[in-house]
């Protein structure tokens, strides 16, 4: 049985360091792993209540809700901006609360990884994005967490796929995140 894992990347930016991070996840994923990244959080307007029903929902909201519902676990890859998460990611939260109680992302194990410039690695976004993910059903998993700082030095000529301590790590993540998968009975 194979263990399915929604990542969705904070950077918009085609070469960024944590859409590399998730290709390295992707890379070093444990056997019985797939990690899956949703790439149309961009298309997704700010969540609006009133635009949220059948007849108004935009079709890339659909899409995110509809692959957290098939995932067995959700991974977010956050830099920091401004010492907090992007607003992408805040808004793919929102999203995915809803409807309250029942969400996509209710119960599913969660994690939060990422880099940053500084040499905290992105800590405090991470933080939140850890925070807003309890506050919105999903189970965080506390001991999966990866904040790599000095990203743009660090990763200056080597892809994060190829840093040993990083892809060990992101490793060790994933495995957490499909440890606290609760199986569905048959």
């Amino acid at each position: 049985m194979s263990t399915t894992i929604l990542t969705l990347v904070g950077s918009l930016r085609e070469g960024s360091i944590n859409r590399q991070l998730a290709e390295a996840a992707a890379e070093h994923a444990p056997d019985a792993v797939d990690v899956v990244t949703f790439d149309a959080l961009s298309e997704i307007p700010f969540y609006n209540e009133d635009i949220d029903n059948d007849t108004d929902r935009p079709k890339a909201a659909d899409d995110l809700r509809a692959a957290a519902a098939e995932a067995d676990a959700v991974l977010l890859v956050s830099p920091e901006y401004n010492g907090t998460m992007p607003a992408v990611l805040k808004n793919a939260i929102d999203w995915l609360s809803r409807p309250y109680g029942a969400g996509a992302i209710s119960s599913k194990p969660a994690a939060v990884i990422g880099s940053a410039f500084g040499q905290y690695g992105g800590v405090w976004a991470h933080d939140e994005a850890r925070r807003a993910l309890g506050v919105a059903g999903a189970s965080v998993v506390d001991d999966a967490k990866l904040s790599i700082g000095g990203s743009i030095t660090r990763f200056a000529e080597v892809h994060p796929k190829d840093d040993a301590e990083v892809a060990g790590a992101v490793t060790g993540v994933l495995s957490a995140l499909a440890g606290a998968v609760v199986p569905v009975a048959a």
